[in-house]
């Protein structure tokens, strides 16, 4: 875990309640009840597996386990100390771990060498792309999540040890996923809009952070705004999504850090979030980043995972999150996306306009548009991914980097630069955050979670944050 960065930060609880309803809602995973045993063949398989896992059992089922859900569960055990094997060669690649403390001790001690434990991966995968189908709609999914992180997992291995991959190609091995190419004419269309919100003399991003100025949050009053909105957020959340009695998170303020927010998932249906100081925090971010990190974002999204999968089923291999992994496109489209489904259209800017804005010591004169103009840059997100893709691919350098994040992204150069460092640190993970959100959002939309059916389009944010999806699953449907 990072250390922090102002000593004795700020902290505060958001206390969990279970939510109460009297009101009946689906549940995904109560519908997919069992699998069906397989017979015959798959004996030869478990010879693949024998003697290749001392890990303890997951929780005993309640019913007899068929031989795919038994070696699954073996091949489950296998992956979690494979990713917690790479640790200690990537101080970023464990981002959340609350499996058998022993496991990560056993993983730290052996120190094992990335070249056998690649190796390992890759078997592993293999062997499970190579059992049958056992025709559950559930164990399908369950089985091409683990093959593709434990793919992904070879991947990194290999970057680790020096292979050289484009932009492109990391992110289809690590996230399942690659960004469209836009050009700097796609941009420049982009810009232009901006331009008639911000008329005036002078380079735009001198107008627009003269414009923004008005909307810092002083640091005296932050936690004060970010209490609200997370309170907001949590409360629009349980309306849909029951969460388990208990979770809770809590908030630090912290500086030197190349992100703006950070969730740290402790397990037991509880988080650290942590918000970086380091530059002026506007007034958007307290939406944005009591969503992303909370809810119905990163915090509920691992909840879920750890009820339904982890708790209820025995799934241990989600008692880990490698960082450079398919599941993070997941997650962080999925916190991205669910900042319009806790605040859909109007909602935000008024929730903003009447709570936020007088808790911040803002004038709310102009914040319809401020909000119009965050929409605006917002559309320019994939402007990051270019100055990445071009940065990583060795077109231009890390000042060129910067200067197009400023052109293009309207950043200022403080935060251009802190973003190049991100880029540097992170690589092709930036995909995650935009590409991502489409992907989620269009997936929800296809199931009839639409706008304009709020509650069919919470039950499908619900299914995707209870079930074993890949990025590649959401393109499928």
């Amino acid at each position: 875990m990072p250390s922090h960065g102002l000593g004795p930060a700020p902290v505060f609880e958001v206390l969990g309640r279970r939510l109460r309803s009297e009101r009946l809602r689906p549940k995904v995973l109560r519908r997919w009840n069992g699998l069906p045993p397989i017979v015959g063949a798959l004996a030869v398989f478990a010879a693949l597996w024998a003697g290749g896992c001392s890990s303890p059992k997951p929780p005993a089922a309640a019913v007899p386990l068929s031989d795919s859900v038994r070696l699954m569960n073996e091949a489950a055990q296998r992956y979690v100390r494979l990713v917690l094997a790479v640790g200690p060669h990537d101080v970023d690649y464990v981002d959340a771990y609350y499996g058998p403390p022993e496991w990560k001790q056993e993983a730290e001690a052996a120190r094992r060498p990335l070249p056998e434990i690649r190796a390992e991966a890759a078997s592993v995968a293999a062997q499970l792309e190579a059992l049958p189908d056992s025709g559950g709609e559930l164990d399908r999914l369950r089985r091409r999540f683990l093959s593709r992180q434990l793919e992904a997992l070879v991947a990194r291995a290999d970057l680790l040890l020096g292979k050289k991959m484009s932009f492109d190609d990391e992110s289809r091995a690590l996230y399942d996923a690659v960004a469209p190419v836009n050009t700097e004419e796609h941009f420049r269309t982009l810009r232009a809009r901006l331009e008639m919100e911000l008329p005036g003399s002078g380079p735009l991003i001198e107008r627009y952070d003269a414009f923004r100025k008005d909307f810092i949050v002083p640091k005296e009053k932050l936690d004060a705004v970010f209490r609200a909105a997370i309170a907001a957020a949590r409360e629009r959340t349980l309306r849909h999504i029951e969460l388990p009695a208990g979770e809770s998170f809590t908030v630090e303020y912290v500086t030197g850090k190349s992100w703006s927010g950070y969730n740290w998932y402790k397990g037991n249906y509880r988080s650290l979030i942590q918000v970086n100081t380091d530059l002026p925090i506007y007034l958007d971010r307290a939406i944005d980043l009591a969503c992303h990190e909370g809810y119905p974002g990163h915090h509920v999204y691992n909840v879920l995972l750890e009820k339904n999968l982890v708790r209820d089923r025995g799934w241990v291999e989600y008692q880990v999150y490698p960082l450079f992994s398919p599941e993070s496109l997941i997650a962080e489209g999925s916190a991205n996306y669910g900042i319009a489904v806790a605040f859909p259209g109007d909602e935000r800017v008024a929730f903003e306009r009447s709570t936020l804005y007088p808790l911040g010591g803002l004038d709310p004169a102009h914040a319809d548009q401020y909000d119009r103009i965050r929409s605006l840059v917002e559309g320019l997100s994939y402007a990051g991914n270019e100055a990445a893709r071009r940065y990583l691919n060795g077109e231009i350098d890390a000042k060129a980097a910067a200067a197009w994040l400023v052109e293009y992204s309207m950043m200022s150069p403080a935060r251009a630069e802190q973003r190049v460092r991100f880029i540097e640190q992170y690589r092709s993970y930036v995909i995650n955050y935009n590409l991502g959100k489409d992907l989620v959002g269009r997936w929800v939309e296809a199931q009839g979670g639409t706008a304009d059916h709020p509650d069919r389009r919470w039950r499908a944010f619900e299914r995707l944050l209870s079930a074993p999806m890949l990025p590649s699953e959401l393109t499928a449907r």
